[in-house]
């Protein structure tokens, strides 16, 4: 196995679906606690947020995982390269490390599973600094809650993204070029999720396309 991060389990387990759920639940427990819990007789008072507490929950979440992917890589004999690897020719691989020692390996078969990318909007310029303009992995980084956070694309991890943030008391706006959210999955099931998602206060600006995104003194402007 070849792998750029120091770390195994590719996007889902570092930067994804694992991380992502850690902050979901969290998220959603601060909500009952703040809004359910009366109206079953739990009298708590207003919850306080704490969320560097909340992020070393996520992060410990993340931590255990990869470590039994390397545990079970290491008891099942499989030898573990870190760096980014490059095809030379049939069945020769490059390894290169972060010091830039290279390590050549062969192998009879090679499976290329170099996981996703970030998506922008078509011809739009976005640079990514990771705190005011931030892909995914960004959003699951922020050290605190944003005042206003807008979303581009309703897909799955927008929606998952945004809600997360908007639990934890952020203005959201979300922008969907296409005249529905979750493009892709079954209509009924889109509206509904639309109806949840506007109780929970989340703004949808549908049918509407991004033409810039760009950084300013006070965030961004899109």
């Amino acid at each position: 196995v070849v792998e750029k991060r120091a770390t195994h389990g590719g996007t889902c387990l570092n930067v994804g679906c694992i991380p992502s759920k850690a902050l979901l639940h969290a998220s959603e427990m601060f909500e009952q606690a703040g809004h359910d819990f009366p109206a079953l007789g739990i009298l708590v008072g207003k919850p306080k947020l704490d969320l560097p507490a909340m992020m070393k929950h996520k992060q410990d979440t993340v931590d255990a995982n990869v470590n039994g992917v390397a545990f079970l890589l290491k008891k099942n004999k499989v030898d573990a390269y870190t760096g980014t690897g490059a095809i030379k020719a049939a069945g020769k691989v490059d390894v290169t490390a972060d010091d830039g020692k290279i390590t050549s390996l062969e192998a009879k078969n090679i499976v290329i599973a170099t996981g996703s990318d970030v998506a922008t909007p078509p011809g739009v310029d976005v640079e990514f600094d990771e705190k005011v303009i931030v892909s995914s992995t960004g959003a699951l980084e922020l050290p605190k809650t944003p005042g206003k956070l807008i979303v581009i694309g309703a897909g799955v991890i927008g929606l998952e993204m945004g809600s997360v943030w908007r639990r934890l008391g952020s203005e959201l706006t979300v922008i969907e070029y296409l005249d529905r959210i979750l493009p892709g999955m079954d209509g009924d099931v889109a509206k509904q999720c639309q109806r949840i998602f506007a109780k929970q206060g989340v703004v949808f600006n549908l049918s509407s396309k991004v033409t810039a995104v760009t950084k300013t003194k006070k965030g961004a402007s899109v």
